[in-house]
């Protein structure tokens, strides 16, 4: 296998004296076949990571296909998370839906 080696990076929460004080060598091939799944480890922990959000009670929105022009999807994509939320908002107010 090769080695990845990572860089330190300021501003994640840790000093560059931790990262480098942190001791993670290779696992053996013996180490890596005595490797279990993380979910037979802690089912219980990987049950509640998979659960999610769960079923919408209520269901307010539906599932389209639209073509939209790129320059479009693009100007509301560089907005960040919500662009499609977004475009709701505004498809209501020019309708004016409350």
């Amino acid at each position: 296998m090769g080695k990845l080696q990572k860089k330190y990076k300021p501003g994640q929460g840790y000093t560059r004296q931790d990262w480098e004080d942190v001791q993670s060598p290779e696992l053996t091939d013996e180490q890596m076949a005595r490797a279990k799944p993380f979910a037979e480890v802690f089912p219980e922990l990987a049950a509640s990571i998979r659960r999610g959000r769960g079923p919408n009670k209520a269901p307010t929105k539906k599932l389209v296909s639209l073509r939209l022009s790129g320059q479009v999807i693009d100007a509301y994509k560089a907005g960040g998370p919500g662009w499609q939320s977004r475009i709701d908002a505004d498809l209501r107010r020019i309708k004016k839906i409350k």
